[in-house]
């Protein structure tokens, strides 16, 4: 787990008097300043006080947008049924998010021409978490702020971004947030952030998202929790150490958007502009939880150029997908899924690397069989050596995995 000081108790984002305590302390610092807010916003202070410098730097960027901007923000949602919930004894991992949501996006936005809107996705949850949103919603003050929309509602498509996903049923994630982004343009926005259903991401930081949209004039901003200045609280503890391999044979495929210094290809707290996104999503690789680099791609191949922001984020795992799914379901989504997208957008990418994964990785079996073990080439190498392949070639990569497989089948 990444945390500021090691004993720093991690602030709980599913209690309203955290929330209420964030907003005091960020509206604190913006009376005292910006060298308040950077101050506040050192590794040496606890979490809290870093979120809440998150977001005062948020309402600050807010507070520099003088037009107005309608903004459509959509999750995903799938399993989502106890975390739409208030925490209870009967509900131990509810957070109440979707109501947390509204009351951080309207902090975020009070005062400024920023319109928003809240699209909350039905991924085909056997637990109808979009008719849960929709009773949620309707008791909301902010309630006419929420489209709830539903995957399967929206299938089969004759035309357009989800005419080649078949049924809700083969979505995981991507259907439904490029359905919400449908839903958005449809209603005007002028550009689409896309979060994740639980409470990891305080949309309270909108305004980081915002700000290089207006001032800088990028049409994609990505934001960025391996940053030294992003507060990040994420259990790493469930990947073995030969997640150190996956991470190479990423990087490798991945060359076109990992060469440029993205590292974190799968935060969900990403913006993209209307138009751009409108060319992106019209022609879709995939429909799981690879869309991120997807999308990344695409932009790439337009010669987009990309901004990233440091922002925090406090790990909601009890109910994660990738955790009831098992994460190497997760990887090998999202490693097919990148080896195609690169395929498809004809961006540089390490081809031997690419044939590799085409000949060994049938499944989440084959990857089963590596995340426990580290092959000696990668024993001691830092971060920054993962995806050079003079570090571990793609040959090296083949042998180490044919290894693993010998002895899986030996015994």
């Amino acid at each position: 787990m990444s945390a500021s000081p090691t004993d720093d108790p991690v602030p709980d984002l599913a209690d309203p008097a955290v929330q209420a305590r964030l907003y005091r302390a960020a509206e604190e610092l913006i009376d005292a300043g910006p060298d308040a807010i950077d101050t506040a916003g050192s590794p040496a202070n606890s979490l809290e006080t870093r979120l809440a410098a998150k977001l005062a730097a948020s309402r600050s960027a807010m507070s520099t947008i003088g037009t107005p901007l309608h903004i459509g923000v959509v999750f995903a949602m799938w399993g989502e049924h106890n975390r739409l919930r208030p925490r209870s004894a009967d509900n131990p991992t509810g957070e109440d998010a979707l109501r947390f949501k509204l009351d951080q996006l309207a902090w975020a936005t009070r005062g400024t021409p920023v319109s928003w809107r809240l699209y909350a996705i039905d991924d085909g949850d056997p637990n109808d978490s979009g008719a849960l949103a929709a009773e949620i919603a309707a008791e909301h003050p902010l309630g006419d702020h929420v489209t709830v929309g539903w995957l399967a509602r929206a299938l089969p498509a004759s035309s357009g971004p989800l005419a080649r996903l078949a049924d809700a049923d083969d979505s995981r994630k991507g259907g439904a947030v490029i359905h919400g982004c449908m839903l958005a343009l449809d209603d005007g926005a002028d550009a689409v952030v896309y979060t994740d259903a639980d409470n990891s991401v305080h949309l309270g930081q909108l305004g980081l998202l915002l700000a290089p949209m207006v001032h800088e004039r990028r049409r994609v901003v990505l934001g960025n929790r391996k940053h030294p200045d992003a507060v990040l609280v994420k259990e790493e503890a469930r990947w073995g150490i030969g997640i150190a391999l996956l991470r190479h044979m990423q990087r490798m495929i991945g060359q076109a958007i990992f060469s440029q210094g993205i590292r974190d290809t799968q935060a969900a707290f990403k913006l993209y502009e209307r138009s751009l996104l409108e060319q992106i999503i019209a022609d879709p690789t995939v429909y799981d939880f690879s869309f991120d680099t997807d999308w990344i791609l695409a932009a790439i191949a337009r010669d987009e150029p990309l901004a990233t922001v440091p922002f925090a984020f406090i790990d909601s795992a009890a109910e994660s997908a990738s955790i009831a799914q098992g994460p190497m379901t997760t990887w090998e989504t999202l490693l097919l899924g990148l080896r195609d997208a690169v395929r498809k957008h004809g961006v540089a990418h390490d081809v031997d690397m690419a044939k590799v994964l085409d000949e060994e990785i049938a499944d989440s079996r084959d990857l089963d069989l590596l995340i426990d073990h580290l092959p000696p080439e990668l024993d001691g190498v830092d971060d920054g050596g993962l995806g050079d392949p003079a570090v571990m070639s793609p040959a090296q990569v083949q042998a180490w995995i044919r290894h693993r497989k010998s002895v899986a089948a030996a015994g």
